[in-house]
């Protein structure tokens, strides 16, 4: 090979030189670059797959946690309920008493007042049985009566 002539041409060789060495690398470099493009779409292919696996998991863990929290939203509102109506059952029974002790019993007090004093001025019970008694006796006897007249005749 010729030597260069000037520094022009020495610069201008040693830059092709250069440029033959860039050129050698990205060659080399180009398998290197495919085999990382296939890894990458490999991991990519790879990943897509674990996603669409990790989807259906969470679905899946959703769906239960949904389930949980419905289930738990229904046995605290029947809790809830429960202890309402219980509240409310007590109140009801305490405004039914404070109402009977209010209002129903001095009436049934007033209207029981006349009734005792009634039993008190007929005197006792057995008093009564007596009259009923000699009326009962009176009348049979007067039937014996009548019907030996009538017998008799």
């Amino acid at each position: 090979m010729n030597h260069p002539s000037t520094a022009r041409e020495a610069l201008i060789l040693e830059a092709l030189g250069e440029v033959a060495a860039v050129i050698e690398r990205v060659e080399a470099l180009a398998p290197m670059l495919d085999a990382s493009h296939r890894a990458l779409v490999e991991a990519s292919a790879g990943l897509a797959d674990q996603v669409t696996a990790f989807e259906g998991r969470m679905a899946g863990i959703t769906e239960n946690a949904k389930l949980i929290a419905v289930k738990h939203i229904a046995r605290r509102t029947d809790e809830m309920a429960r202890s309402s109506l219980d509240a409310q059952t007590r109140a009801m029974e305490e405004a039914a008493r404070a109402l009977f002790r209010a209002e129903v019993g001095p009436a049934l007090q007033r209207l029981t007042m006349p009734l005792q004093n009634l039993a008190e001025r007929c005197g006792p019970p057995w008093e009564r049985w007596l009259t009923h008694t000699a009326t009962a006796a009176v009348a049979s006897a007067a039937t014996l009566a009548l019907a030996a007249h009538l017998w008799a005749r």
